[in-house]
Order: structure tokens, then C-alpha cells, then sequence
């Protein structure tokens, strides 16, 4: 019998080694989709809870996105049972008392402390599977997690419990004294960052004052976007060493920037017409100009103001949009200037003589320059006098010393030579009009003249009525 049926199953032993063959196959690839099912597995290292925090974020670095939320999985875990321990640290805190007390205190600090440095990698993890795409309401629910216990264990705690762990944490190499070491890496970096930006701002100014045809607020300004890009790359650069994530911070600007960009809309009119007047120069420092009814000597532009100083020591700041969007009069950047001066005579007097006089005085003065020559001409016959116009050329700097000069030496050498200058003044004539002797007609009242003035038409009318 046994024969016959192994005569029988001969044909189907290839069939049946080949059945066999795939189950073999097929084993291994069952259990590795049981496996990938479970989830992906985790080298020792990452759920190692003694490793340096900067090694393990290290470790963290090549992990995709799905072995990152089973590491977050696992931290989870890890956390949980350090919590647990500390609950029971605090539960026979509450039953002691005396020296057991404070023994059962200084035992939950430390626990709290130990904690504190797994809530920092299990924090690491779910800011690596944040980075790389993870489920926002799975790490949302992870951060929640810890932030619960945080809260609640601060709110269940005593005052003598929480000075302990502040003075546990202090006293903690992973935590005051390292935020000491932070700080103190923070506020020498800045200053190194404010020393270099100083060196930065100084070699810029000292290349920019050789480069030609550059204004003395153009070459501020470049100085100055020259010494606050340094600052800003620096100080990313030690944030970023710090271990600080500065990405949020772009992020922020860019959503930011549009806002600003309407709520700010006369400070970014301000910022173009600062731009605009550092590159077209319609004035430098230290011109006297006239912008926008205000005059002044420029102290200081600035990208968002203009600094003019009056000849009465006054410190006025005009906005760029303003100085812009008006006319500008630029008083000191031409070389030379005209002095305007016009002196009246009085009909009686002799134009010569005063035509004389005047050119005598203007040539005398050391400040006067011959080139261009000065035009000294009778301009007007006015109500009151016969006006000259006095028009000497003069440096920029010279104006008002010789304008003041003219003035005091005209005075002078008219009274001198016996010409006046005279005052606007008006005369009246008065004219009496023969009284009429006929009855029928009345007589016009008499006219007054208020004040002493008056004038012949107004008399004449009067007279008329009469």
C-alpha cells in the first residue's frame, strides 16, 4: 500500500518542491510586514536616556519621518514611566513629615531634574518630526502632553517644594549653571559681534571717502545699512550656534512685512524720499537751504528725516516726504553769491552824488569780488523816493558780513554827503471853496480830514457839496 502511494505522488514531487520553496520565500517577507507594520525599527542610540543631548540631536539628523514618530512613540513611553516615578515621589512626600519629609523633597527634585533632561530629548524628537513633515495634530498632541504635566505638577506643588527643585536646577550642570554659560556666550558674542561691526563700519567709511563723486549722506548711509547687516548676520549666526531655531523668524518678517506695508505707509513714503535725496543731492551737510518754508543749515539726514539747525541755534526735523515733495533752495552750494540791496534817495537829492557814493563804498570793501562787477543802477521812482538796486557778487561764506557791511557804510556816508533817505509819507493839501450866498441852498457840513490824512479828491468832494 505504501508503495502504491508513493508511486502515486511521484509525478507531483517537483510540484510539491516547488510549494515548499515558496513557502520559505514567503515567511521572511510575512514577518518583515509584521515588522514594518509594528513600525520602523530604532537603533539603540536614539532611545538612549544617558547620551549628551548634542549627540543624540545629532543622531536624530538622518531619521525619516516615520522613524521619528516611532522614536517619538518611544520617548513618550520613557517619559511617562519618569513621570509616574515622580508622582510617587510626591504621594510620599504628602504622608511624610520631619526629616522624612525633607528627605522625600530632595528625592522629588531630583527626579523632577532627571525628568527635565528627558523632556528636553523627547522635545528634540518631536522638533526633528516637525521639521520633516510629521502630522501637525499628532505632534500638537505630543507637545500638550508635556505641557499638562508641567502645569499640573506646579499647581499641585508647595512653595518649599518648588524652592527646592529651583535650588536642585540651579545647582544642575545641565541646567542654571548651562543657562549661565549660555548667557554669558550670549553677552560675549554680542559684544565681540559689536566690536566687529564697529571695525566693519570704519574700514567701509574709510573705502567709501576714496570712492569720487559720493556725497557726504550717501556715504552715512551706506556706512550705516554696512554696519546693521553686519549686526543682523552676526547675531543670526550666534543664535543659530546657540541652538536657537531662527527660521520661525523669517517666517514671521515675511507675514509681517505685508502688514506693515499698509499700517506703515507714511514711513515707507518717508524711506523712498530719503533714498531719493541721498542719491540725486540736491543737498549735502552743512548747506543753508530752504525746504518746505523751513530754512536752516542741514545737520543730519537721516533715511527717515532731515535735520536742518536755524541761525538762532533751533534743531528742526523735517520728514524726508516733506522735503521731497517741495521745493528744495540750496543757499550755500554755489561757489559765489549775490547780495540784493536796494537804497532810496529823496526826489530833492542828486542822483550822481548818490550814484557816486555808492559805487565808492562798494569798491572800498576788501569782501567785494570785481568779477562778476557790481551793478549799482536808479531802478524805481517810487511813491516816496528814487530807489537804486546795489548788486555786489561775494563767496558763499562772505553774504551777510558784507550785506551788514552795505548797509551801515550806505547810512553813513549819505548823512555824510547830505543825501536823504527818506520814509514813505503822504501829503495832504487842503483847498477852501468860496461859500455860496443863495438861501435856497444849504450849506455842505465842513470835511475832516481823520488822523491828518487825507486826499485831494476827498477834499474836492467836500468841496462840491458845499
Amino acid at each position: 500500500m505504501t508503495k502504491m502511494f508513493s508511486l502515486g505522488l511521484r509525478p507531483f514531487r517537483g510540484l510539491l518542491a516547488l510549494l515548499a520553496l515558496a513557502l520559505m520565500l514567503a515567511a521572511p517577507a510575512a514577518i518583515a510586514q509584521d515588522a514594518a507594520e509594528d513600525g520602523p525599527a530604532l537603533a539603540p542610540e536614539i532611545t538612549d536616556t544617558a547620551s549628551d543631548i548634542d549627540i543624540f540631536t545629532l543622531r536624530l539628523i538622518p531619521l525619516t519621518k516615520d522613524e521619528l514618530a516611532a522614536a517619538a512613540e518611544a520617548w513618550l513611553g520613557i517619559v511617562r514611566d519618569k513621570t509616574e516615578a515622580v508622582i510617587e515621589a510626591q504621594i510620599r512626600l504628602a504622608d511624610a513629615e520631619g526629616e522624612a519629609a525633607d528627605a522625600a523633597r530632595t528625592a522629588l527634585a531630583e527626579l523632577t531634574t532627571g525628568r527635565k533632561a528627558l523632556f528636553d530629548k523627547y522635545a528634540t524628537v518631536i522638533d526633528s518630526w516637525e521639521k520633516k513633515g510629521g502630522d501637525e495634530a499628532a505632534i500638537a498632541e505630543y507637545r500638550a502632553y508635556r505641557s499638562a504635566i508641567i502645569v499640573e505638577e506646579t499647581r499641585t506643588a508647595d512653595a518649599e517644594t518648588l524652592m527646592t527643585q529651583a535650588l536642585t536646577w540651579a545647582s544642575d550642570k545641565d541646567g542654571g549653571i548651562q543657562l549661565v554659560i549660555d548667557v554669558s556666550i550670549i553677552l560675549v558674542s554680542l559684544l565681540a559681534l559689536y566690536i566687529v561691526a564697529r571695525t566693519v563700519r570704519r574700514l567701509v567709511g574709510r573705502w567709501i571717502g576714496r570712492v569720487p563723486n559720493l556725497s557726504r549722506l550717501l556715504q552715512s548711509f551706506l556706512v550705516m545699512v554696512a554696519y546693521w547687516i553686519t549686526m543682523a548676520i552676526g547675531l543670526m549666526v550666534v543664535l543659530s550656534g546657540l541652538g536657537i531655531d531662527i527660521s520661525p523668524v523669517f517666517a514671521l518678517i515675511g507675514g509681517a512685512s505685508f502688514i506693515l506695508a499698509f499700517a506703515l505707509q507714511s514711513t515707507l513714503g518717508n524711506l523712498a524720499s530719503g533714498l531719493m535725496i541721498m542719491l540725486n543731492r540736491p543737498f549735502d551737510e552743512g548747506d543753508y537751504v530752504d525746504v518746505g518754508g523751513v530754512a536752516g543749515t542741514v545737520k543730519s539726514v537721516s533715511i527717515m528725516s532731515t535735520t536742518l539747525v536755524t541761525p538762532d541755534n533751533q534743531i528742526i526735523v523735517v520728514p524726508n516726504s516733506n522735503v521731497w515733495g517741495n521745493t528744495i533752495t540750496n543757499v550755500t552750494t554755489s561757489p559765489t553769491r549775490r547780495v540784493d540791496l536796494v537804497f532810496g534817495i529823496g526826489y530833492d537829492d542828486s542822483i550822481e552824488a548818490a550814484q557816486k557814493v555808492l559805487e565808492e563804498i562798494v569798491a572800498a570793501h576788501p569782501l567785494v569780488m570785481s568779477e562778476p562787477a557790481p551793478v549799482i543802477r536808479v531802478h524805481e521812482l517810487a511813491d516816496s523816493s528814487v530807489n537804486f538796486i546795489c548788486r555786489p557778487w561775494v563767496k558763499g561764506g562772505d553774504y551777510w558780513t558784507v550785506y551788514w557791511d552795505l548797509m551801515r557804510q550806505v547810512k553813513q556816508n549819505f548823512d555824510a554827503a547830505g543825501i536823504s533817505i527818506p520814509y514813505p509819507q503822504q501829503d495832504v493839501h487842503m483847498h477852501q471853496a468860496a461859500p455860496k450866498t443863495a438861501p435856497a441852498e444849504r450849506a455842505a457840513p465842513p470835511s475832516t480830514v481823520s488822523g491828518g490824512a487825507g486826499t485831494a479828491s476827498d477834499q474836492a468832494r467836500g468841496a462840491d457839496g458845499a
